[in-house]
């Protein structure tokens, strides 16, 4: 009883606590009676903000997406026309001027298609200085402009330099366009549009009295809405600036900025001050309120506390003391109180004479979670690669190359009864190996590349059991971040016995010869965190790194380094399991 009189006046006790964290309480309505208005119009910035970046966000995505349909038209004009063919190496001038005549029909068919993300398509043969082309909705004028601009000025913008392999700003004369290249044979097919074109269904969105919505280059020169700027004398900012505050004193105005993943600029959503903050006053008078009656309601709410909360929560951990103190047959005495604690009470009661049961049933439902959650992650497949394997044997299909057909069908037969079967804790590293060289196979056919892939395992390694899809899983990361056109991959897998320690495992080293990592990605990936960037979430070093800990805790590592002279290392620790079978 001595010990429950001074826990109460004690500083690290309940009561203490909740009455300094009452008087807690009513400092900040305080503070929030003369600070409220800078607070509600930071809440009030960002839920304007949050709105307008997911409302910018949205119509970027569907710019993009209108960008990237005129990109697969491109590539697939080049790759399946055969009158662009006769243009970069026609047989006569009649020949060239037949399949120009044919190509511009077919792109004045299509371009219905995506006249609402380019004002045209085009061929352009710099040896016959002759183009073909769609106009669309565009003037003549526009058109005539821009054709000669082409003709006489676009390729010369890039001499001692390449021309970019996205969506790219050029401006001309007072406009700014968007133009796509792409090079085939002598020839250049692409495409371009005026960015007022992609600024018109902006004009259907509010943005209040003083606010626009805007397109700007990467640098935050604007393409559009210009003399909104001028009259306002704002200035923008680089698209790297996602939120920021401009305006003079008098009137200040907030930018959200989302930039295009097809080129080099963005869109702006300008939201003057004025118009987020006009409903403020009435949030005002709230706060006031909410104030004067949070400081009326502390004693009372505090005496209640005491009454329904403290006094039972005192007889609870009484109980408890004497329990740590060895006194096991220590009950709570039931007394009129809340529902709650009575269900408490009797809980308490009763729960010495099942610490036993729930201690099993607990560890039980772990073992069960973790095996659940292992399956989990052993499953997760990569939809791009599942995709584009089915593009390419549709492609093969057009070609009616069906022996490459049938190469690849069993292939990924093969690979997917892999993946379906690495449900399975282990799998030996034979199998492992073998499913490798089947998807290292897989990505030949599909790029056309062939891959040097070298295996050292000692025989007697063959047959010991590891995860499944482990040594896959930085295969495929080597071919996606280690492989370039120019020269093919070197990849290196070598597996080796250590018997340093008592524990006695395998030490698996991936290495390539490609670029290798960045200081920083090698940071994060040895810290074991997951790894994202613009092209979204890596999870397949993440997903490696936490299978391993739950299938051998402290017993596994993985680290990550830099092989010399060039290349990424990985290095792996799995304690050896022999195959029992």
């Amino acid at each position: 009883m001595r010990w429950l009189k001074s826990s109460i006046f004690s500083k690290n006790s309940i009561r203490f606590k909740l009455a300094i964290g009452t008087l807690m309480m009513a400092l900040p309505l305080i503070g929030l009676l003369h600070y409220y208005n800078f607070y509600t119009a930071h809440i009030v910035h960002e839920q304007v903000g949050s709105s307008n970046k997911n409302m910018m966000s949205l119509y970027m995505n569907q710019v993009d997406a209108g960008l990237e349909s005129v990109d697969q038209y491109i590539l697939n004009l080049i790759s399946h026309n055969i009158d662009i063919q006769v243009m970069n190496q026609p047989r006569s001038d009649e020949d060239f001027v037949m399949a120009k005549m044919s190509v511009i029909n077919k792109m004045d068919r299509d371009s219905l298609m995506y006249k609402a993300f380019v004002n045209s398509i085009f061929v352009y043969s710099p040896a016959q200085d002759s183009i073909a082309a769609t106009m669309s909705d565009i003037g003549g004028n526009e058109y005539t402009v821009i054709t000669k601009y082409i003709q006489n000025e676009l390729f010369s913008s890039f001499e001692g330099g390449s021309v970019p392999i996205h969506w790219f700003v050029k401006q001309i004369g007072k406009e700014y366009y968007l133009f796509r290249l792409q090079p085939v044979g002598d020839l250049w097919v692409g495409a371009w549009v005026n960015v007022k074109t992609l600024q018109k269904p902006l004009s259907l969105i509010d943005m209040g009295k003083n606010g626009a919505s805007l397109f700007l280059t990467d640098i935050g020169i604007p393409m559009t809405k210009r003399e909104y700027l001028e009259t306002r004398q704002l200035q923008l900012r680089p698209i790297a600036e996602r939120s920021y505050q401009t305006g003079s004193s008098g009137q200040q105005y907030h930018v959200i900025t989302e930039s295009s993943l097809k080129g080099n600029f963005g869109l702006s959503a300008v939201v003057a001050d004025e118009t987020v903050l006009k409903n403020l006053p009435y949030l005002n008078t709230i706060v006031i309120i909410i104030t004067i009656v949070g400081v009326l309601l502390i004693p009372l709410y505090f005496l209640y506390l005491r009454k329904t909360v403290l006094n039972p929560l005192n007889r609870i951990v009484y109980a408890m003391k004497r329990i740590g103190d060895g006194s096991l047959h220590t009950r709570i005495e039931l007394s009129t109180t809340s529902d709650e604690f009575g269900i408490v009470n009797r809980s308490f009661n009763n729960m010495l004479n099942q610490i036993a049961a729930l201690k099993i049933s607990v560890y039980e439902e772990q073992l069960s979670k973790q095996k659940a959650e292992l399956q989990h992650l052993q499953l997760q497949i990569n939809p791009h690669f599942f995709m584009n394997t089915l593009n390419l044997i549709y492609s093969l299909a057009l070609d009616k190359d069906f022996e490459l057909i049938k190469d690849m069908t069993m292939r990924l037969v093969k690979h997917f009864r892999y993946m379906f079967r690495s449900n399975l804790t282990f799998v030996p590293l034979k199998d492992e190996l073998e499913h490798v060289r089947n998807y290292l196979a897989i990505h030949e056919l599909r790029y056309q590349q062939q891959f040097d892939c070298r295996i050292r395992v000692p025989e007697t390694l063959l047959k010991a059991m590891v995860p499944p899809l482990i040594i896959q899983t930085f295969v495929e990361n080597s071919l996606k971040y280690g492989s370039s056109i120019e020269s093919p991959l070197v990849l290196n897998i070598t597996v080796n016995m250590d018997d340093s320690e008592l524990d006695p495992a395998m030490m698996i080293e991936i290495q390539d010869e490609g670029s290798g990592f960045t200081d920083s990605l090698l940071t994060m990936l040895n810290s074991g965190e997951r790894i994202v960037d613009g092209q979204g979430e890596h999870i397949g070093a993440w997903n490696a790194w936490h299978r391993l800990r739950i299938l051998y805790g402290d017993r596994s590592f993985i680290r990550y380094a830099n092989h010399e002279p060039q290349g990424a290392q990985v290095l792996m620790r799995l304690p050896f399991l022999p195959d029992h079978s």
